[in-house]
């Protein structure tokens, strides 16, 4: 199961997307000095005198974090079935990109309804990562598939 190279790609995406669940995932800051954060279930603003303040809640950006370490978690110990295991991670995939997606919808939403600026951090590059780790992953168990097959023709 480790010893696959694939397992360790799913491993290093559950890995990276578990760092998604805690923090914030995208920070902003406005003219007036106020910091904008999307994290895991809402949009907070965080001013200096009042504090932090809810804006809005993100279901859909909450369901896709929880999916992407479930999945790719589960992904791995289908190391047996490989096709169950090559629909498992084009999920993940789909999944990681629906998320980048939905962190870009988000993040224009805050830049033109708040006039607020990106503030750069190292969990923007983190989901590009998340997806080359699933894509050589989906590779890797694409190819121990075609071996598999290549033996039983030469039976």
């Amino acid at each position: 199961m480790i010893q696959r190279l694939q397992s360790v790609y799913l491993s290093l995406t559950t890995l990276l997307s578990l760092l998604f669940l805690n923090g914030s995932i995208i920070n902003f800051i406005d003219k007036s000095g106020s910091v904008f954060k999307i994290t895991f279930s809402w949009i907070v603003k965080e001013t200096a005198g009042k504090g932090l303040e809810v804006v809005e809640k993100l279901i859909p950006l909450s369901i896709v974090i929880i999916l992407i370490p479930l999945i790719s978690l589960i992904s791995i110990f289908f190391y047996r079935n490989r096709k169950i295991q090559l629909r498992l991670t084009l999920i993940v995939i789909t999944s990681i990109i629906g998320f980048i997606i939905l962190s870009g919808f988000y993040s224009m939403k805050v830049i033109t309804g708040f006039g607020a600026e990106i503030v750069p951090g190292y969990k923007m590059v983190i989901p590009v990562l998340m997806l080359i780790f699933s894509f050589l992953a989906y590779r890797g168990i694409k190819k121990d598939d075609q071996l598999v097959k290549s033996y039983d023709r030469l039976r």
